[in-house]
């Protein structure tokens, strides 16, 4: 299968989910090893989000993938619209680096629209992406009329 280009990368088509992964004690290494299974047969890109079991599915990944070249992967997480502040996202961009054990993200979306107004998220998201802590960033979850305002 052919590789495909993802903000500057090329990588392969697909990505593993982690929703609702990592909740629970007795399933986290058989989770933890699907995504092993995963990465072992092509898989770069691996999709979570901080409200994702209250951050377990990032302690998930960063537990499944210790063995692998981190340079190799594409690590997506999500920002709650509640957290897309100027003050605010740097600090969930943080917390979301340390439970995901890496230095960066390669993307860091806005999972939903919020309160929050998107210019501010914007100029957040670009000023984490300037000091090199994510390489791109994106929105999720946004409708047409969203997208084009």
């Amino acid at each position: 299968m052919n590789k495909v280009k993802i903000a500057g990368r090329k990588v392969f088509p697909i990505g593993l989910g982690t929703y609702k992964m990592g909740d629970k004690a007795d399933k986290f290494e058989q989770e933890a090893e699907a995504i092993r299974v995963g990465l072992d047969h092509g898989v770069q890109v691996i999709d979570t989000a901080e409200m994702y079991g209250d951050g377990n599915a990032e302690r998930l990944v960063a537990h499944a993938i210790k063995p692998y070249n981190r340079e190799e992967l594409f690590l997506i997480s999500k920002v709650l619209p509640s957290n897309a502040s100027k003050k605010q996202l740097p600090i969930s961009l943080e917390n979301s680096l340390k439970r995901l054990n890496t230095d960066y993200l390669d993307q860091y979306l806005l999972h939903w629209k919020g309160s929050i107004p998107i210019e501010e998220t914007i100029e957040a998201l670009e000023k984490v992406k300037s000091q090199g802590k994510i390489k791109s960033w994106g929105i999720s979850n946004l409708d047409v009329s969203d997208l084009e305002k």
